[in-house]
């Protein structure tokens, strides 16, 4: 089991100096809007990933008119104890520690303390730009997969070099075929392995999302998910081919995997087109849990649960069932926020959760 015991903030957002012990695996943090509970979430969040999850901008989480900040989590993983240190610098230079000793990049430590966030405004990854739902879906992966982490780093560096190499023809009328060629093998090789990875990674997650659906509603909606790639149809060197002309107008590469989606269709129609707000919210639970799920699955325990005001977005039995799932039939350690006390113990005790409540 993943716990986090303790946690320490030095001018984060609007924490001056703040340490909070936790000392259940159901934490409830309540408290009027403005006090501090998303910021807290989002502290124990960024331990994970070392990064916010609201901002890629490090200087946007310093508290106003400080310089650099400190979070300092110690937790407990098998009942081995650990401690990470995040630590952004007056001059913005970032650093990570695990156990006092620095990471040289942090992307070898995704996946190592896993979490997952539902926030108030996470039904843009259902109705917002496909670029929303490649990230999402890239960032769960990445915590079961550090070689599909790697590959996906390679991937964007390779394409920013093929973009240059376009826009650099058109400025000159010449167009460097060898680096071509090298390029689109070096964007081919990586796409297919991250192809391949995501339509595997989809067998299993897509078919989790609608059982969740269900359980959360009551009811299938007719709901359907597809994974859609071009690269179903080609390969990435047979699509490269074919899209240069228009890459060379458009002096960008318009295909390959940074394109692809999730197609969300309900009733035959455009999921976002026609679903009511209860559907939305319905929906963006069971994508949510099936990451739980999956990473759960993937690494043989329960990943931080983080729930930043869930109450306003759930009736009372959903609330109440989403808790008996996440709560009580597992062993992972899960924070909820709410601004009403009283709604969060009594959703609490009548789950019978042992629960730490934090007022802030």
């Amino acid at each position: 089991m993943l716990q986090l015991n303790k946690i320490s903030l030095v001018h984060f957002k609007n924490y001056l100096q703040n340490q909070f012990v936790f000392n259940q695996k159901v934490i409830g943090i309540c408290g009027n809007n403005g006090t501090g509970k998303t910021n807290l979430l989002d502290a124990i969040y960024y331990l994970s990933f070392t990064k916010s999850y609201f901002t890629n901008t490090d200087s946007q989480n310093v508290q106003h008119g400080k310089a650099g900040l400190r979070i300092d989590g110690h937790y407990s993983k098998d009942a081995i104890p650990s401690q990470l240190v995040c630590i952004l610098r007056e001059n913005n230079k970032k650093e990570f520690l695990k156990d006092n000793e620095t990471l040289q990049k942090f992307s070898d430590h995704i996946g190592n303390y896993p979490c997952v966030m539902i926030a108030p405004d996470d039904t843009s990854l259902l109705v917002g730009a496909s670029e929303l739902r490649r990230k999402y879906i890239d960032t769960i992966i990445a915590q079961i997969n550090k070689q599909y982490l790697h590959n996906l780093i390679d991937y964007n560096k390779l394409l920013q070099q093929r973009n240059s190499l376009l826009k650099h023809a058109a400025e000159n009328g010449h167009l460097d075929n060898d680096v071509l060629l090298i390029l689109n093998q070096q964007l081919s090789e990586k796409a297919t392995y991250i192809f391949q990875e995501r339509k595997n990674f989809f067998a299993n997650y897509l078919p989790l999302v609608l059982f969740y659906y269900q359980k959360i509603a009551d009811t299938t909606d007719s709901i359907s998910l597809s994974y859609e790639s071009a690269l179903h149809q080609a390969t990435m060197q047979q699509l490269l081919k074919n899209a240069l002309q228009k890459d060379m107008v458009l002096q960008r590469t318009t295909v390959g995997i940074h394109k692809d989606d999730i197609d969300i269709s309900m009733h035959n129609a455009v999921f976002k087109n026609i679903a009511s707000q209860g559907q939305r919210k319905s929906l963006l639970f069971a994508f949510k849990l099936a990451e739980w799920q999956t990473i759960k699955i993937n690494k043989g325990f329960a990943p931080i649960l983080l729930l930043d005001d869930v109450f306003e977005k759930l009736d009372q039995q959903r609330m109440h069932n989403l808790l008996q799932w996440v709560c009580k039939e597992d062993d992972g350690q899960v924070f909820i926020t709410d601004t009403h006390k009283n709604r969060l113990e009594q959703a609490l005790q009548l789950a019978t959760i042992k629960y730490q409540l934090i007022e802030l």
